[in-house]
């Protein structure tokens, strides 16, 4: 999965910071998680082809996650895309995402919106990207619903056709062994673990913002190759007003991070009123070492 953070502000976007926005590409087909205002021009500049976006995931309906989708929608027509577009929202979140709709006039693609559980994790495949790639849910704790989400990539094991020669297995069968089914040859079973290398590991991204620190996110995000997570402030004092709006602070989700045992940890979310995050990057790193400040447009692969 190619990840790049679009923005990294919250509440309102500055000159020199969009409002928090997540891209994640996979063979050609993405998935955007959050859409504040003027997410279109974040993802020009971080050279992402709008065009490829076949989800959209809202964690919530405040406007700085939610009022930037009829202006990317009407970009993307403007690709001459064709293919259907699924949004992803929490049930209450519904009225909203139709009421932005409206303003988009006609589309030359069909919009599909899924409603998300919003009482309990919810487990769905994204079979719009990849069969393969597994959507969880999890609700959250702010001042109003909310969602977290993990994405997990499995992997289909290796194909050892040399085992499949030993084993007499025809042509015409091999694909059904490669898609996890068993088969029977001369009457014996053949399982696809007798023709495929060993499991692979998958590949997860967490992404989890405008929350308190609840328990449940280290569970949730645990065993993520990559954790991107709020942190509005990096000055201590301002927990009391934090836990009040139902936000973390930066070192609530480097401890977050810790617990989880996540491969590495992006922060998010900023204040407009924390203008230069990284000044608190070394009393973070010695919560969580892994833990990068991130910056718009920051891009890796997992």
């Amino acid at each position: 999965m190619d990840i790049c953070l679009l923005g990294t502000g919250g509440m309102l976007p500055l000159k020199n910071r969009f409002l928090t926005s997540c891209y994640i590409e996979h063979e050609g087909k993405g998935v955007l998680i959050d859409c504040g205002e003027g997410t279109q021009v974040a993802a020009a500049k971080a050279q992402i082809k709008i065009s490829r976006i076949c989800v959209i995931l809202l964690t919530h309906t405040h406007a700085d996650h939610i009022t930037g989708l009829p202006g990317l929608l009407l970009s993307i027509a403007n690709t001459e895309r064709t293919e259907p577009l699924n949004i992803y929202a929490p049930k209450n979140a519904l009225g909203v995402v139709e009421a932005l709709l409206k303003i988009t006039g006609k589309l030359p693609y069909r919009i599909e919106i899924k409603a998300l559980e919003t009482r309990e994790m919810s487990t769905m495949r994204l079979d719009a990207i990849d069969p393969m790639l597994e959507l969880r849910a999890l609700p959250l704790k702010h001042s109003t619903i909310c969602l977290g989400y993990s994405l997990t990539l499995y992997h289909k094991r290796v194909f050892l056709p040399e085992r499949a020669d030993e084993l007499g297995v025809p042509l015409r069968e091999r694909k059904t062994l490669h898609n996890g089914e068993s088969i029977t040859v001369d009457g014996k079973i053949i399982t696809p673990e007798m023709v495929t290398d060993e499991p692979r590991a998958p590949q997860r991204l967490t992404y989890v913002t405008d929350t308190l620190p609840i328990n449940e996110i280290s569970g949730f995000a645990s065993g993520s190759e990559l954790f991107i997570c709020e942190g509005m402030y990096g000055d201590t004092e301002k927990k009391k007003s934090m836990n009040e709006k139902g936000h973390m602070l930066m070192q609530d989700a480097c401890a977050l991070a810790k617990r989880a045992e996540v491969k590495e940890l992006w922060l998010t979310h900023y204040s407009p009123a924390e203008p230069d995050p990284k000044i608190y990057k070394e009393e973070l790193r010695r919560i969580f070492p892994r833990v990068k400040i991130s910056r718009d447009g920051q891009k890796t692969v997992i």
